[in-house]
């Protein structure tokens, strides 16, 4: 039976999977689904010409922005129930609920799955294509869920964030829908697309060096002088819950397609979708495995979660994706992924084009390229398909044409064949 969030569920009984309440005693993901999210142990098809192996795990505390690999973090106890609560972390009903409540106000982005896709990587895979979402990103969802749980008074005065781009529309567009005031603290070099979009729904930009300035510091300096509430991208609990309700939805989605997923992988920028996906999944009784994508060189969240202690990534380094460049993780996005994230993966700018390319040419979806980096792990055969089902999100499609052209046509040429 498809989950049906208004059906009442009970405790003790798991009549759904989705079912909230005690869970068995914590523990951690077994060793052969552990397997089965990292580095494969057969050679991997690679659809840009033959076989080959995909590369070992890598060394994390060097930072090397060649680097590529997946990497497997340690086995950890699961956060029971009661120790989400007594974090005040977002519980499933939690993120059941805020689903609920915003659906009215969302679109219900499509779960896609290709029948020639599924032949060409030997297994399913599940594509969430949230890059048709308002503002073109998965954004709206967070910024929306703490805009409509503030009280009017706070709404009245406004809200100021820092984004390169998807956060900064998402709040911008969802300050508008509730009449408040937005002021958006960006990067002098954000996508020339999303500038147009943040002033396009009304707020005010606010500009930054992304190598000398303090964006946080502009951004809560701003905050003090106006009265405004800052809204993190990331780090909030509201936020989380919001991009939480992205979980909900895809595994309710994937029930009706009588399809469970095995492996479930996200962007990992700030670590806010992340967060709220893990704490999704960890309620269910065959938990799928949880893996994040960074870029090369901006690893910070799987360096993090390794070392046991939050690390910034080197200034300077530079990436395609624009929309997982945080300097370093959130805070409470660091506590809750440290406890719930299972496998990392840094891709290539070179591995993110041509997931843009095969995401264009097989589902017909315009991918920006922080979008892109889920499916670029499984492309790279970091996250194998074979003989299992894997979901991967792609998470925005606001990318410049020129940008989106350029990679294209530089993936085609590394192929050397058409797609």
């Amino acid at each position: 039976m498809p989950f049906d969030p208004d059906r009442p569920t009970s405790t003790t009984a798991a009549a759904s999977a989705y079912a909230p309440g005690p869970k068995p005693a914590a523990r951690p993901l077994s060793a052969a689904a552990r397997a089965r999210a990292g580095v494969p142990l057969e050679p991997a098809l690679n659809l840009w010409g033959g076989l080959r192996r995909p590369e070992e795990a890598v060394d994390l505390p060097v930072i090397d922005a060649d680097r590529a690999g997946t990497v497997l973090l340690p086995p950890r106890a699961r956060p029971s129930l009661q120790q989400i609560q007594a974090s005040n972390w977002p519980t499933l009903s939690v993120l059941r609920r805020t689903w609920i409540r915003m659906r009215s106000s969302m679109i219900e982005t499509p779960l896609l799955r290709s029948a020639r896709v599924d032949a060409e990587l030997g297994g399913r895979l599940l594509v969430k294509a949230e890059v048709l979402q308002h503002t073109g990103s998965f954004k709206y969802r967070g910024a929306y869920n703490r805009l409509e749980l503030m009280s009017p008074e706070m709404r009245a005065r406004g809200v100021v964030g820092y984004s390169s781009g998807n956060h900064a529309q998402g709040l911008a567009a969802a300050a508008r829908e509730f009449g408040a005031p937005a002021v958006i603290v960006m990067p002098a070099d954000a996508p020339r697309t999303k500038i147009e979009g943040v002033l396009a729904y009304g707020a005010e930009i606010v500009f930054y060096d992304r190598l000398s300035d303090d964006r946080v510091g502009i951004t809560r300096r701003i905050g003090a002088e106006r009265g405004m509430t800052v809204v993190s991208a990331y780090d909030d609990r509201d936020v989380i819950a919001g991009q939480g309700s992205i979980a909900v939805e895809m595994l309710d989605q994937a029930e009706s397609l009588g399809q469970r997923p095995d492996v479930v992988v996200v962007p990992c920028g700030g670590g806010g979708l992340a967060a709220g996906t893990g704490l999704c999944l960890q309620a269910l009784p065959d938990r799928p495995a949880l893996v994040i994508a960074e870029p090369a060189g901006h690893d910070d969240t799987a360096r993090s979660i390794a070392e046991g202690r939050r690390i910034g990534n080197v200034p300077g380094v530079r990436t395609i994706c624009d929309a997982l460049a945080t300097p370093i993780p959130g805070a409470l996005t660091f506590a809750i992924n440290a406890q719930v994230v299972d496998a990392a993966v840094a891709v290539t700018d070179a591995d993110v084009a041509r997931a843009m390319l095969y995401a264009f040419a097989r589902f017909k979806l315009v991918v920006e390229p922080g979008g892109a980096a889920a499916l670029a792990t499984v492309l790279a055969g970091r996250v194998p398909v074979a003989g299992r089902t894997v979901m991967v999100v792609l998470t925005g499609g606001n990318v410049d044409p020129d940008t989106f052209a350029k990679a294209l046509t530089e993936a085609q040429a590394d192929r050397g064949q058409p797609i």
